[in-house]
């Protein structure tokens, strides 16, 4: 996992916790939305899972792996 973590920061620049523990809720969004790619949607679901349990963000994370899923086929 923290190998997933690491990557996932070294491509963007943002750690799951800067994403996904961001003052607002548009910035928590916006963070969910710039995730392009598994290895860091992976990431923020363990960190959210380990953190804050939050259903919204759960939920969205999933929507955002699906379109992710979407755009790779």
């Amino acid at each position: 996992m923290s190998n997933d973590s690491a990557e996932s920061t070294t491509a963007t620049g943002l750690t799951p916790e800067q994403r996904l523990e961001a003052p607002t809720t548009h910035l928590v969004d916006a963070g969910i939305a710039t995730i392009h790619d598994m290895a860091t949607l992976r990431a923020c679901v363990a960190y959210e899972n380990t953190n804050q349990q939050r259903v919204r963000i759960l939920r969205r994370l999933a929507e955002r792996a699906q379109e992710i899923r979407t755009e790779e086929e």
